[in-house]
Protein backbone atom coordinates (compact mmCIF):
# COMPACT_ATOMS: atom_id res chain seq x y z
CA UNK A 1 0.00 0.00 0.00
CA UNK A 2 2.89 2.41 0.61
CA UNK A 3 3.57 2.51 -3.15
CA UNK A 4 -0.07 2.67 -4.15
CA UNK A 5 -1.05 5.73 -2.09
CA UNK A 6 1.41 8.18 -3.72
CA UNK A 7 0.54 6.75 -7.16
CA UNK A 8 -3.18 7.27 -6.52
CA UNK A 9 -2.65 10.88 -5.42
CA UNK A 10 -0.37 11.66 -8.38
CA UNK A 11 -2.85 10.27 -10.89
CA UNK A 12 -5.76 12.09 -9.28
CA UNK A 13 -3.82 15.38 -9.40
CA UNK A 14 -2.90 14.84 -13.05
CA UNK A 15 -6.47 14.09 -14.14
CA UNK A 16 -8.36 16.54 -11.91
CA UNK A 17 -5.71 19.31 -11.88
CA UNK A 18 -6.20 19.57 -8.13
CA UNK A 19 -3.57 18.80 -5.48
CA UNK A 20 -4.77 16.70 -2.55
CA UNK A 21 -3.97 18.40 0.75
CA UNK A 22 -4.35 15.38 3.02
CA UNK A 23 -5.56 11.78 3.07
CA UNK A 24 -8.47 11.19 5.43
CA UNK A 25 -9.05 7.49 4.76
CA UNK A 26 -7.83 4.38 2.95
CA UNK A 27 -9.53 1.00 2.63
CA UNK A 28 -9.14 -2.21 0.68
CA UNK A 29 -11.84 -3.01 -1.90
CA UNK A 30 -12.54 -5.97 -4.18
CA UNK A 31 -10.99 -4.06 -7.10
CA UNK A 32 -7.99 -2.58 -5.24
CA UNK A 33 -7.96 0.44 -2.94
CA UNK A 34 -10.24 3.37 -2.14
CA UNK A 35 -8.60 6.57 -0.89
CA UNK A 36 -10.36 9.59 0.64
CA UNK A 37 -8.48 12.81 -0.02
CA UNK A 38 -9.24 16.43 0.88
CA UNK A 39 -8.68 19.14 -1.72
CA UNK A 40 -8.90 22.92 -1.30
CA UNK A 41 -11.27 23.99 -4.07
CA UNK A 42 -11.56 27.67 -3.17
CA UNK A 43 -8.76 29.39 -1.24
CA UNK A 44 -9.96 32.22 0.99
CA UNK A 45 -8.53 34.52 3.65
CA UNK A 46 -8.73 33.65 6.45
CA UNK A 47 -8.03 30.03 5.57
CA UNK A 48 -10.78 28.83 7.93
CA UNK A 49 -13.25 30.06 5.31
CA UNK A 50 -11.66 28.14 2.40
CA UNK A 51 -13.89 25.61 0.63
CA UNK A 52 -12.56 22.05 0.90
CA UNK A 53 -13.87 18.92 -0.83
CA UNK A 54 -13.44 15.25 0.00
CA UNK A 55 -12.86 12.98 -2.99
CA UNK A 56 -12.94 9.19 -3.18
CA UNK A 57 -10.16 7.94 -5.44
CA UNK A 58 -10.37 4.30 -6.55
CA UNK A 59 -7.26 2.50 -7.81
CA UNK A 60 -6.54 -1.09 -8.80
CA UNK A 61 -4.00 -3.37 -7.11
CA UNK A 62 -1.18 -1.92 -9.24
CA UNK A 63 -2.13 1.66 -8.37
CA UNK A 64 -3.85 2.42 -11.68
CA UNK A 65 -6.64 4.97 -11.46
CA UNK A 66 -10.10 3.42 -11.84
CA UNK A 67 -12.07 6.57 -11.07
CA UNK A 68 -12.81 9.33 -8.60
CA UNK A 69 -15.78 11.33 -7.33
CA UNK A 70 -16.40 14.28 -5.06
CA UNK A 71 -18.28 13.14 -1.97
CA UNK A 72 -18.80 16.42 -0.14
CA UNK A 73 -17.80 20.09 0.07
CA UNK A 74 -17.43 22.07 3.27
CA UNK A 75 -15.95 25.24 4.72
CA UNK A 76 -12.63 24.39 6.37
CA UNK A 77 -13.62 25.88 9.74
CA UNK A 78 -16.89 23.91 9.92
CA UNK A 79 -17.14 20.74 11.96
CA UNK A 80 -19.17 17.61 11.21
CA UNK A 81 -22.39 17.41 13.16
Amino acid sequence: MTDILPAALRQFAAVSRQEPERVSGVRRTDEGWSVLADVVELERIPSTTSVVATYRIDVDDEGGLIGYERLRRFVRGATDS
